[in-house]
């Protein structure tokens, strides 16, 4: 969040224009060739996004944003929602389209690989494909072609004319044809991945030996040892490090000789350490001096000098070669570099992935992840015994395939984000079950997992991004589907809501519920048909300043299970007021903007609570109205507990205290942070989530989790207890029946309600 929020409306092509100058930086001074040349492609799309709507080709902000496509084409779409005015489907032909013309004997043209689907052999082709799974959905429109040919199978004939109808148009800029593979594309189940097997081999192999772990290695197994035998002979010339005390015989010469010719040949072979070769360290020092005396010149005064102490200092800090104690640090070091690199124990481990499936998940990561067994130590040249290292074993772990919850457990899964993008492999699974055949749940899973690949698009005037369900392939299956109160599928679907909803907040307490795990909330809750509002988090920079009719009904629900209790009276909610408000804003109540149904009252509400800087349009004024939305809905938490009956497993006092353990986490990076107004946000946003768990809690409970919040401020730095005290001070006196005032303050302002937003700088800072 910038400090200084800006105080007019965001300007549509600022973004990309910013984005666009970012990129040609990028390219221009940045050390690495490769992030240059990406940098180089990035800039030339931005340009051509810019180029596109200048030329009103692109239309930002809608759900219909290329010109000629209708909103069910899946857009190309860049970071921050825009459209590059490109389908996702379009471009050159793809590898499998090029050999698909060849064996159906067509010309290599889309439209001509569409109309040979709609003769006999194609359509048979397609029903091969849907026998036998052996296709693969990169994007939804890849399995248009295999739902027309089951509707024909089944004597839907109609339906899948007017399926045709509509795609035939696109024909020749759009790939509907599948993407044929060998194995069987499984129908999701139970199980997810974050990573397929194939993820983890690419990871493995762009591993690169490590510049600084090899050349220690070579200093400890070629350098030293060489050092230690160049130390020895220069020894037998003396005692007590006074070398050359003795004239050095014939013996001796030779021996020098060969250590010189050995040493040529190590330093043309060994090239990662330099230290030999320069002459003021003790082994350049030694090996400089012995080619002198070998080549029959004497040393002067100062070059003995140097040759006397480099020995010394050797003998000194390590002990003489052979001691006990020189010895034992030798074979420590040389145990040290004979330990496999990580960089060839990631070769052993793509031989252990090579004879699994590639676009699969592991489903028992222990056998690949054992220590080098003595066949392969024999095959590779590896240490047998040797172990597997974390970072090798987290690339497979990766990839394994198990129960979400089994993930999140195993810290596959370390956040709400990216248990956001794995959900879903799970909701496809679940969705599909609502219909009876066995092939057609196949393809729509698999059209649901590509779907869900679907980049947002940056819109405006309250348009609503496209759902699964507007697909035309999908809506002529609809009739298909049977899910709904009280069937197999809307209770299989409740199961996996309630589910979902239990992980995300007892895995992630403290965190924001991010949009697209919101978004699967609400298309199992339109499986099940609960009739229960799930909210998204709104985007403070393009907030239109009012909300639609499910955030009034989200705040209802709220206040069915907290009226009444600390949440309410923490925050100087009127639950009651809300309840009556969502009563009277029925039927004609409700208006329209934008074309879209709205909560006027509801936005009112959220901008008195917000205060008077709500009236005038920055970022910070719409982050704070939006806020009070958040407070309100309690952004979804009241509605999985109240409505879906989720009951988390540790309980909602040690959600609390986790929460809480967020908020200090987060309070503790806003000492010497130059931006801190995000990460106070953050915090306030945790701190939501702990009073909410707090107000479920037994009053005592309630009052003794509160009373052991000061004591976790103190295990942190003590700016956090420093920070947090006014905020502890506020909770503690709202606890005990106490009401903050209008400006939010008690006890003449040492207690504090704590918000995140902020238009005049927050207090926290």
């Amino acid at each position: 969040m910038n400090d200084n929020a800006e105080q007019q409306p965001l300007a549509p092509l600022s973004y990309p224009e910013g984005q666009l100058a970012k990129a040609f930086v990028t390219a221009l001074t940045h050390e690495d060739a490769g992030t240059r040349g990406r940098a180089e492609v990035r800039g030339q799309r931005w340009r051509e996004v810019l180029a596109a709507v200048a030329a009103g080709r692109l239309s930002v902000g809608s759900r219909t944003p290329v010109a000629g496509l209708p909103s069910w084409v899946t857009p190309e779409v860049m970071r921050g929602g825009f459209a590059t005015g490109t389908a996702s489907a379009g471009g050159p032909l793809r590898t499998h389209e090029t050999q698909a013309a060849r064996s159906f004997g067509v010309p290599a043209e889309r439209r001509a690989l569409f109309a040979h689907c709609l003769t006999e052999p194609g359509l048979a082709w397609l029903w091969a494909r849907l026998d036998n799974g052996h296709y693969k959905i990169g994007v939804p429109e890849e399995a248009a072609l295999l739902t027309m040919a089951w509707l024909v199978r089944h004597g839907q004939n109609r339906a899948a004319l007017d399926l045709v109808a509509e795609l035939e148009p696109l024909a020749d800029r759009l790939r509907f044809l599948p993407r044929p593979t060998d194995g069987f594309t499984p129908d999701a189940g139970a199980t997810i991945h974050r990573h397929t097997v194939s993820d983890a081999v690419d990871t493995l192999e762009r591993r690169r030996p490590n510049a600084a772990v090899e050349t220690q290695r070579e200093a400890l197994a070629v350098w030293q040892p060489f050092s230690d035998e160049l130390l020895v002979h220069w020894l037998r010339t003396g005692q007590d490090g006074r070398v050359l005390e003795l004239a050095p015989d014939a013996d001796w010469l030779v021996r020098g000789e060969v250590l010189l010719e050995r040493y040529r040949l190590l330093a043309g072979k060994h090239t990662l350490c330099t230290g030999h070769r320069n002459p003021k360290e003790n082994l350049g020092i030694l090996r400089g001096a012995l080619e002198e005396v070998v080549a029959g010149r004497p040393l002067e005064a100062r070059r003995l000098g140097l040759v006397r102490h480099a020995v010394q200092s050797m003998v000194r800090r390590r002990g003489l070669p052979g001691s006990a104690a020189h010895t034992a640090l030798r074979r420590c070091q040389a145990e040290q570099a004979a330990r496999p690199s990580h960089h060839a124990l990631a070769q052993l481990m793509l031989r252990r992935l090579a004879v699994l499936p590639m676009e699969a998940g592991i489903t028992d990561v222990a056998p690949l992840l054992g220590p080098v067994s003595e066949e392969e130590s024999r095959e590779t040249g590896l240490p047998a015994g040797a172990d597997v290292p974390a970072t090798i074993s987290g690339v497979v772990e990766s990839a394994l395939s198990a129960p979400l919850g089994t993930l999140v457990e195993r810290g596959v899964i370390p956040s709400a984000e990216v248990m956001a993008e794995l959900v879903p492999q799970l909701v496809a699974a679940t969705t599909a079950h609502a219909y009876g055949d066995e092939t057609l749940r196949g393809v729509m899973a698999a059209n649901y997992r590509a779907f869900r690949n679907r980049r947002s698009l940056l819109l405006l005037d309250l348009e609503r991004q496209v759902r699964v369900e507007e697909l035309p392939w999908v809506r002529a299956v609809s009739g298909q589907r049977s899910a709904g109160p009280g069937t197999s599928d809307g209770e299989g679907a409740l199961s996996v809501l309630r589910q979902l909803g239990e992980l995300a907040v007892q895995a992630f307490p403290g965190t924001l519920m991010p949009n697209p795990l919101v978004r699967e909330f609400g298309v199992l809750e339109r499986q099940c048909d609960l009739g229960v509002p799930f909210v998204e988090e709104l985007a403070a920079d393009i907030f239109m300043g009012t909300f639609s009719p499910k955030f009034l009904k989200a705040a209802r629900v709220a206040g069915e299970l907290l009226g009444g209790t600390l949440y309410e009276r923490y925050y100087g909610i009127d639950y009651s007021a809300i309840r009556n408000l969502a009563i009277a804003e029925t039927g004609e109540a409700l208006t329209r903007a934008y074309g879209a149904r709205t909560s006027p009252g509801f936005a009112r509400m959220c901008a008195e609570r917000a205060g008077p800087s709500s009236g005038t349009w920055s970022v910070a004024a719409n982050g704070a109205v939006i806020e009070q939305a958040q407070i309100l809905t309690t952004h979804n938490l009241a509605t999985l507990v109240n409505r879906v009956g989720i009951a988390p497993r540790p309980g909602w006092a040690d959600l609390a205290r986790r929460c809480f353990v967020t908020v200090c986490w987060l309070t503790a990076r806003v000492e010497h942070n130059p931006r801190p107004l995000g990460t106070i946000k953050d915090a306030a946003y945790a701190w939501r989530q702990m009073v909410f768990h707090l107000s479920l809690c037994p009053p005592q409970e309630q009052r003794r989790v509160v009373a052991g919040l000061g004591e976790e401020a103190g295990r942190h730095p003590a700016h956090v207890a420093t920070r947090l005290a006014p905020s502890l001070a506020g909770l503690a006196f709202v606890a005990e029946g106490g009401t903050f005032g209008g400006d939010g303050t008690a006890d003449a302002g040492r207690a504090r309600r704590l918000l995140g937003w902020s238009t005049d700088g927050h207090w926290m800072r």
